[in-house]
């Protein structure tokens, strides 16, 4: 029962002719696209209905998309439009350290979308079809944009002088054991005129999850101990209120506002029925949970001729409170007093940003010269407590529980682009940040940091089909303020004490992205990686006892992720698309106890999935379906390794009308094959010298999953 993967590194590569033999072998569908132009005049985003004077020489399209190549997927929104661009993949982002490093691939006329949680996927979702004028597939090196490499999606908007807008709504049953989500759903809405437009959404991003099956224990001579039956059910629900507004003056100035606010509720159960020698009893382990969220953010950006050049000022602000408990319960078949734990927590963080932009021409080129500044807090008060036999709660000393965690930091960075030849374009990037940290409580240091940071990128259209990106960049990453202050996950018996002196890590990455046109047969993108890392965050033991996240002193991640998009018009049968994504990682780190090397706690090693879709030529019909696998590192901690995975391959298949009275219904079954969740664990008393104290097994079944959409536009 021992891990014996939690030592392995996966040494897996991807042969890239062997995929573009599969691309000409099996070659189905999607969309066309104009061929490249690399003499195409620059997007004017005032004419299509924004601005970006911020980009003196604009962006230029790799591939241009119209409506009307969407037009059979019957799209409702730009987001709809995004998610069928051929060989393309939306990155989501949320994690960049303050505003100053693009992290996602998806820009609004030009600009970046406002805002860190309002990421590109919100924003999207919120333009109707009728607002979009064209989709472009843009030189991320030929954006004054830090950050943005390879090949970038650009959804370019017009106002159609109204109100229009988009709504979905998707319950969704199981065939077991788990309540039926009834209240899955969000409305959309823009509108403008010549100078502005504005969008307004509502949603609820809800969820019903819930699994059962056995559970086996063993003891450190591998004999079983303990059996379980246990049924796992969560509900989720994640509501909110998200808008935006844009204004370009006559003047060419550009005003941009953008909030949302929004709660999230989960409550999570899970009933544990027990007999075996652990104990001479039976018992019921009854284990809950919840959270009870709330949220909101703020951001405004205002661009103005000032000088020579485009003056950019960026204010943002975000905030949440997040209320959590957890509850451990064992009552007993022979009446003995029940056992009872409680974990409580609250925890209030936020963020606020200044920014400013300054872009002009200069040195044959384009120069942004940006400077930034940033508080982030968070400020937790827990409680551990026992319950007495009376009934009475007890408090359970937790030292560093409860304590503040503050973050100012100064940014300065200078990028500088330009074209250095005919299909190739160069934007580089130098710049230092000085942050400082302060925690408070017993364990509080106060420290000041120093971080050189910058990038040099480049972009060449090395065939008219083929465009190679290049990217070597030294960043610094972003600390999780959760890991400086001691908690507890009673569910597997764990504790994190308090570690102060984590500090923030830093990297060399190697990029290099490759797409390769394959004309009317479709599109393949190929990313290659290495990061070289120092100062990971890993577990590790805390000087004064315990085990807490903290810093290890280098690690290594690498890899190939890729997007392969195939159209079967080519071979005379219309109306089918392949789209494949795939993911191979590994990664290594010295694990601190062992010394031996091992896989980044948790990493991803393996993500593959596809979907194939087929419109009927001519018709309102379409059918299709999906599959996918992941696999996953072990979660190690210093008396523990962890796996949580599930069985091979996830597998649903779906019909679609796409005008029932001007409405698309789609119904779609999901979890063909029966997957099953998986879990084990291997506790050690001492895990240098390899002696268990026992290990667990679980398989969980979670059965099918009925999903019937209904979307409309008005």
């Amino acid at each position: 029962m021992t891990l014996f993967k939690s030592l392995a590194i996966p040494q897996r590569t991807v042969s890239t002719s062997s995929l573009l033999t599969l691309a000409l072998l099996l070659a189905p569908a999607g969309l066309a696209a104009q061929d490249p132009d690399e003499d195409k005049a620059p997007v004017d985003p005032v004419a299509a209905g924004a601005a970006s004077a911020a980009e003196p020489s604009g962006p230029r399209a790799r591939r241009t998309f119209t409506p009307d190549d969407f037009a059979r997927f019957a799209p409702r929104s730009a987001l709809d439009m995004a998610r069928q661009v051929p060989g393309f993949s939306i990155r989501e982002g949320g994690g960049a350290r303050g505003l100053g490093a693009a992290d996602t691939n998806v820009l609004v006329n030009g600009r970046r979308i406002s805002g860190k949680s309002n990421g590109p996927v919100d924003a999207l979702s919120r333009i109707p079809t009728d607002e979009v004028l064209r989709v472009e597939l843009v030189d991320g090196a030929s954006l004054d944009i830090g950050g943005l490499t390879g090949q970038v999606l650009n959804v370019v908007t017009r106002s159609t002088g109204g109100i229009s807008g988009q709504f979905r709504y998707a319950p969704q049953f199981r065939d077991f054991g788990t309540p039926a989500r009834l209240l899955d759903g969000s409305v959309a809405i823009a509108g403008g005129g010549t100078k502005d437009d504005w969008t307004l959404s509502i949603s609820n991003d809800s969820n019903r999850l819930g699994d059962e099956g056995p559970e086996l224990v063993f003891d450190g001579a591998l004999d079983l101990i303990d059996r379980r039956a246990e049924v796992r059910n969560e509900n989720l629900d994640a509501f909110g209120l998200s808008g935006s507004w844009s204004r370009v003056a006559d003047n060419g100035n550009v005003l941009n506002l953008t909030g949302e606010v929004n709660g999230f509720i989960r409550r999570e159960t899970e009933i544990s029925e027990r007999s075996g020698s652990i104990s001479p009893v039976d018992r019921t382990r009854i284990f809950e949970s919840g959270e009870d969220e709330f949220n909101f953010e703020i951001g405004a950006d205002y661009q103005f001729r000032f000088g020579p050049g485009r003056l950019k000022l960026i204010g943002y602000h975000r905030y949440e409170d997040s209320p959590t408990f957890s509850i451990q319960r064992t009552e007993f078949a022979d009446g003995a007093p029940a056992e009872e734990s409680v974990f409580t927590r609250d925890a209030d963080e936020g963020e606020t940003i200044a920014r400013a932009e300054y872009a002009f021409g200069a040195l044959g080129g384009d120069l942004l010269l940006a400077a930034e500044g940033v508080r982030n807090f968070l400020e937790i008060a827990s409680a551990l407590e026992l319950r007495e036999e009376d009934g009475t709660l007890v408090p359970v000393p937790l030292p560093g529980a409860n304590a503040r965690v503050e973050e100012d930091r100064a940014d300065l960075g200078l990028t500088y682009s330009r074209a250095l030849a005919s299909g190739l374009r160069l934007q580089a990037s130098g710049g230092a940040e000085y942050s400082q940290l302060r925690q408070s409580g017993p364990f509080g240091l106060t420290r000041g940091f120093y971080r050189p940071k910058g990038f040099v990128a480049l972009d060449w259209k090395a065939l008219p089909r083929l465009n190679l990106s290049g990217r070597i960049e030294r960043s610094v990453g972003q600390l999780s303020f959760f890991d400086f202050i001691a908690t507890v996950d009673l569910d597997q018996d764990r504790e994190n004490a308090s570690n102060a002196d984590l500090v923030p890590p830093q990297s060399w990455v190697f990029e290099l992205e490759a797409n390769l046109g394959l004309g009317a047969l479709g599109s393949l993108n190929l990313r290659p990686f290495y990061e070289d890392i120092s100062d990971i965050v890993d577990q590790i033991p805390i000087a004064n006892g315990g085990q807490a996240p903290g810093n290890l002193p280098s690690a290594e991640r690498y890899g190939v992720d890729g997007d392969l998009t195939l159209l079967s018009d080519p071979l005379g049968w219309r109306g089918t698309r392949l789209d494949v994504g795939f993911s191979f990682l590994g990664s290594s780190v010295s694990d601190p106890l062992l010394g031996t090397p091992r896989e980044l706690s948790g990493n991803d090693i393996v993500d593959l999935s596809t979907d194939i879709r087929h419109d009927f030529a001519g018709g309102i019909w379409a059918l299709g379906g999906s599959a996918n696998w992941e696999d996953n590192a072990p979660v190690v901690r210093l008396d523990e390794v962890a796996l949580r995975t599930q069985s091979f391959g996830f597998v649903s298949a779906f019909v679609e009308n796409k005008d029932v009275s001007g409405l698309t219904l789609r119904a779609n079954v999901a979890n063909l094959i029966n997957r099953k969740n998986r879990f084990e664990r291997t506790v050690f008393i001492d895990r240098t010298a390899g002696l268990a104290q026992f290990s667990e097994t679980r398989e969980r079944r979670f059965g099918m999953i009925f999903t019937f959409e209904v979307e409309g536009s008005f």
